[in-house]
């Protein structure tokens, strides 16, 4: 089973985290994260997308007032291969800071760790090559201890291994503190609930902050 196989409407790539500046100095001075992932990004299950990390990280970004726009590029049930094939449509938008959160759905459904690490390095090599100033942080992912203890091993080592490939910026682990806590997840024990999702935020600020 895939994380949030079943697509909705309201949780597909979406700009609704992104709020509209005011003029048109402020358009030029405002910057952007694009947040590019699954459900997990685009706020599987819960009710609004403000609700998801990107939608909870957008409101501290608006509390504290920093110029930035947060588009929430999130499509439910997404592989990275099908991250890799709608890349290029997505940075029709610029991004300032690109999150990558992919690979889940991937280890989920057992596929070739190698292939998922083939595809992450083409969708960032697509972001250097096109807006080489962009700050790109990668979103770490785990799979359970039932897919094996070498896939479990391969898959969590994969993430870091990019990062320092890449000299990019790392979230070790996108759900810690959340994943296998039935107080923070759904009914499926997968996606985070409202609770959970302020603690997925939390993660991902600590890495992100500095960049801002």
């Amino acid at each position: 089973m895939g994380c949030g196989d079943k697509k909705t409407s309201d949780n597909t790539a979406t700009d609704t985290a992104t709020s509209k500046p005011a003029t048109k100095q402020a358009a030029t001075n405002t910057k952007t994260i694009l947040v590019f992932g699954d459900s997990l990004t685009a706020g599987y299950g819960l009710d609004d997308v403000s609700e998801s990390f990107p939608g909870v990280i957008k409101a501290r970004i608006d509390s504290l007032k920093l110029p930035y726009n947060v588009i929430n590029a999130g499509v439910s049930g997404e592989t990275s291969a099908g991250g890799l094939s709608r890349i290029d449509w997505v940075l029709k938008q610029k991004p300032d800071i690109f999150l990558l959160e992919l690979g889940a759905n991937d280890g989920l459904r057992g596929n070739s760790v190698q292939q998922t690490i083939d595809n992450l390095q083409a969708i960032i090599d697509k972001v250097k090559a096109k807006y080489p100033a962009a700050k790109i942080i990668l979103l770490g992912m785990q799979v359970p201890p039932s897919m094996g203890q070498k896939y479990v091993s391969d898959f969590k080592k994969m993430y870091p291994d990019l990062a320092e490939k890449n000299h990019i910026g790392l979230v070790p682990f996108l759900l810690d503190g959340v994943g296998g806590n039935p107080k923070l997840n759904q009914a499926d024990g997968i996606h985070p609930n409202p609770t959970g999702a302020k603690i997925v935020a939390e993660n991902v600020w600590r890495v992100l902050q500095p960049q801002l």
